[in-house]
């Protein structure tokens, strides 16, 4: 059955914006709380932008794939073209995961580059079909490289927070009866009070020595 251009059109924009619906289950948690925790570079954009800024890219993009998509699926440039497409919309929902699901920004920027490389290949086999998908596609490549800068930047600046470590539940009993739990960043136990009123003594017995 032979599919008109406007449902062309319809599916190639719902493929596009559908990688950022299932991007998005992992950055909407992510956004509200661990990623306004991390250290940003000057040039970094106030959360609300990336939302708008990426629902217009991938409608873009939708654009572009049906202009591809158009020019008959039986060719094979055609083929390898919408196939370099699909590699780079894998490779952008999966740095979601990555940066905002897994909390991993070095390994998001080794796949950003992946992104980058394959988005750059996808805008060359577009070309050679339709020249407009240039225009189409150089704001989603020039976004994905300003978003390079911003993932390298955060992660090099996270690198000297200390992270935070999950300390066991065990407890101490103190000579008093109370306990005390591990605190601080090498889980330590905590002092016992009695502890304190000892070396308060000992200072104090000291002082008169």
């Amino acid at each position: 059955m032979k599919i008109s251009n406007f449902l062309k059109l319809f599916i190639a924009i719902l493929i596009s914006e559908m990688a950022g619906i299932i991007g998005s289950f992992f950055t909407a948690s992510s956004v509200s709380n661990w990623y306004l925790t991390l250290p940003k570079p000057f040039l970094s954009p106030p959360s609300w932008v990336f939302g708008p800024v990426w629902i217009l890219l991938y409608f873009l993009m939708g654009v572009a794939a049906f202009l591809i998509w158009q020019k008959g699926l039986e060719k094979k440039e055609v083929k390898i073209a919408l196939i370099f497409f699909a590699i780079q919309l894998f490779f952008n929902t999966l740095w979601s995961i990555i940066f905002f699901g897994l909390h991993n920004p070095f390994l998001a920027f080794i796949e950003i580059i992946i992104l980058w490389i394959s988005i750059l290949a996808t805008i060359i086999y577009f070309y050679k079909i339709s020249r407009v998908t240039l225009h189409l596609l150089l704001p989603y490549i020039l976004w994905v490289t300003f978003a390079g800068y911003l993932n390298f930047s955060i992660w090099q600046l996270s690198k000297n927070i200390p992270q935070n470590i999950a300390c066991t539940q065990e407890a101490r009993l103190c000579p008093n009866g109370s306990a005390v739990g591990r605190v601080g960043p090498n889980c330590e136990f905590e002092t016992c009070p009695i502890d304190n009123q000892s070396g308060a003594q000992d200072e104090t017995n000291f002082g008169h020595d």
